[in-house]
């Protein structure tokens, strides 16, 4: 089959992918081991300091070019998450973005990441994933500008964004202090529906709409509130990213799990089995530090991977609901009852 050929029926899109959105990022405890070699390695450069690097994981990295401005740096791309290249593109471009919000920052530049199996996949599909990335980057005043392309067997697509943010704005997560509530800003359910869309080429609304959903709001909200710790949830899951946060932070945390929200059919999702792979390795993950009587389905839900999701806050914001507290560091970083 070759794009010469216009009678030749074009694949779905998540079925030329092995994973999906997010889920398919590389396992954290194998991704750790192969950074490690790199965490605070030595670097000459006069004209800016290193803010944020590696140490703990953040969602993106940190310089300070002036007294008084950093600037944030990240990337992220993956392979189809729905089978809507618009949508697609829409959804990468937002998880792309979220990184910088997750900062505390406010992006500037972003270009564009795209693998593409030409011989497979016509170029008016990636022309629709790039113009959804494209749409999301301009309504959030982020200058789509240009980007780097390869051919791959599997197509991929994201971007690297670039933003500012005041100092004494910077949200991180190893800023985390115990008597702090902590607060989610989107619901969970995200990784088990893109399964199921993957699987049986069902479409969830709910699911796209939340993917779609900018974190500016939730961002500005919390610098507002004078929150200095936060990051976003996506491919290690709600306890995934809290492991990290609590370690960085040198505290422990407790989840109120009947306070943590879903999606519509996330549940009945989740008993049908469609759950993803990344969700299982993240709760492998976080097992050891994990002290918990829940039910396996329910601890599952809480490491869902997902996409593009909301950030997690240590504080109040308005319409966020609190889902549990940083507390003083015990045996186990996580808690959940």
């Amino acid at each position: 089959m070759t794009v010469t050929d216009p009678a030749a029926p074009v694949p779905r899109l998540t079925t030329l992918g092995h994973g999906g959105g997010c889920a398919c990022k590389i396992p954290a405890a194998t991704l750790e081991t192969m950074v490690s070699g790199l965490i605070s390695a030595p670097v000459h450069a006069p004209h800016c300091a290193l803010v944020v690097g590696l140490d703990d994981g953040d969602d993106a990295a940190v310089v300070q070019v002036r007294e008084d401005l950093l600037a944030v740096a990240t990337a992220d791309f993956f392979t189809p998450v729905v089978d809507d290249p618009y949508d697609w593109g829409r959804i990468a471009a937002t998880n792309a973005l979220s990184d910088v919000y997750a900062m505390g920052a406010v992006p500037a530049v972003a270009v564009n990441l795209l693998c593409w199996p030409t011989a497979v996949l016509p170029a008016d599909i990636a022309a629709e994933v790039l113009r959804g990335g494209a749409d999301v980057a301009g309504a959030a005043g982020c200058h789509p500008a240009g980007g780097h392309s390869v051919e791959d067997a599997e197509p991929k697509y994201g971007m690297a964004v670039t933003g500012f943010v005041h100092p004494d704005e910077l949200m991180r997560n190893d800023t985390g202090r115990a008597g702090v509530p902590l607060s989610l800003t989107k619901p969970l359910g995200i990784g088990v529906l893109n399964n199921r869309h993957k699987t049986t080429g069902e479409v969830f609304p709910q699911a796209v709409a939340a993917m779609t959903e900018s974190n500016a709001a939730a961002a500005a909200a919390a610098r507002a509130a004078g929150v200095r710790c936060a990051t976003d949830v996506t491919g290690f899951g709600l306890l995934g990213h809290l492991l990290k946060t609590a370690r960085a932070s040198e505290v422990s945390a407790v989840i109120d799990a009947a306070a943590v929200p879903y999606l519509d059919d996330a549940r009945s999702s989740l008993a049908a089995g469609y759950v993803p792979g990344g969700s299982r390795r993240n709760l492998d993950w976080v097992r050891p530090e994990l002290d918990s009587d829940l039910a396996e389905d329910e601890l599952l839900l809480l490491a869902d991977a997902q996409t593009s999701g909301g950030l997690l806050v240590a504080g109040e914001i308005p319409g966020a609901p609190v889902i549990g507290e940083l507390v003083p560091r015990t045996d186990r970083l996580l808690r959940v009852r």
